[in-house]
């Protein structure tokens, strides 16, 4: 039975030809039945799974284009030089990122009667805004909110934002979004090089960046949680829900925590 666990922790259930995309109980049962001729009841394959120290949790997806040794040479080389260099040149590092959020967003569950689903009344309106914004592991952010596309102006205006609230070099570190490579970005940083440097994540790498984190936060508790009328509300909710976090830092720090992330936490 333990070969059964090592196929759980290694191996994905289609890999093994399983009609499944996740690892449940019955794809267990599945499993065992054809390659050990086994027959168990789920209930039983649950108890062996809380036995071999698994519980059922929300998988990170993970880009089939990520290269391991990209990421790998991030954690080991890259980041570490990037970390030595702000200290010598007394630079302040910053995570990057930026997300649409949509009016029809949802999260969370509501108690309802059984075999009844509770309805939230909403806007049948679509609508939405953007959001891009930036974190230290000191606990700051910076943020702007917009209504229309991410694009080079956008990103600009954002970063002379920064540059206005934070004292001191920046290192900011993003990832390899077409609009942060674009000429308008390029000639930017050519005139301001001396105040804001840029660093890229490997691509395909999300899970890397703890700002990620932030816009999972946002996403949740200020979109999912309250049906906003319009989409000047929905920017209201965003934007108050972020002053909020900036001014409790140890929420902010606390993006860095993650198991992916728990390197840039240095």
């Amino acid at each position: 039975m333990f070969w059964a666990r090592r196929q759980v922790i290694t191996r994905t259930p289609d890999q093994l030809q399983l009609p499944f995309f996740l690892w449940t109980r019955e794809a267990v049962k599945q499993l065992i039945e054809s390659e050990l001729g086994l027959s168990l009841s789920v209930w039983t394959i649950g108890r062996y799974l809380k036995d071999w120290g698994f519980t059922p949790q929300k998988p990170i997806r993970r880009a089939f284009e990520q290269n391991p040794r990209e990421v790998r040479k991030w954690l080991e080389e890259r980041y570490p030089a990037i970390r030595a260099q702000a200290l010598r040149e007394k630079a302040q590092i910053y995570w990057g990122d930026e997300m649409g959020m949509r009016s029809d967003h949802a999260a969370g569950r509501s108690w309802g009667l059984r075999g009844q689903t509770p309805v939230i009344p909403t806007s049948g309106q679509r609508f939405g805004c953007n959001m891009i914004s930036a974190i230290s592991n000191r606990g700051r952010l910076y943020f702007m909110i917009f209504p229309k596309e991410f694009n080079g102006p956008v990103f600009v205006k954002f970063l002379d934002r920064l540059l206005r609230q934070v004292r001191g070099k920046i290192f900011l570190i993003l990832d390899s979004h077409p609009v942060h490579r674009s000429r308008v970005a390029k000639a930017w940083l050519t005139q301001n090089h001396k105040h804001l440097r840029l660093f890229f994540l490997p691509s395909y790498s999300p899970e890397l960046n703890p700002d990620e984190l932030l816009n999972q936060d946002v996403k949740t508790n200020a979109v999912g949680r309250r049906p906003p009328e319009d989409a000047d509300d929905l920017m209201a909710n965003v934007r108050g829900y972020l002053h909020s976090t900036q001014r409790q830092p140890e929420i902010v720090r606390n993006y860095f925590r993650g198991p992916h992330v728990a390197y840039a936490a240095l």
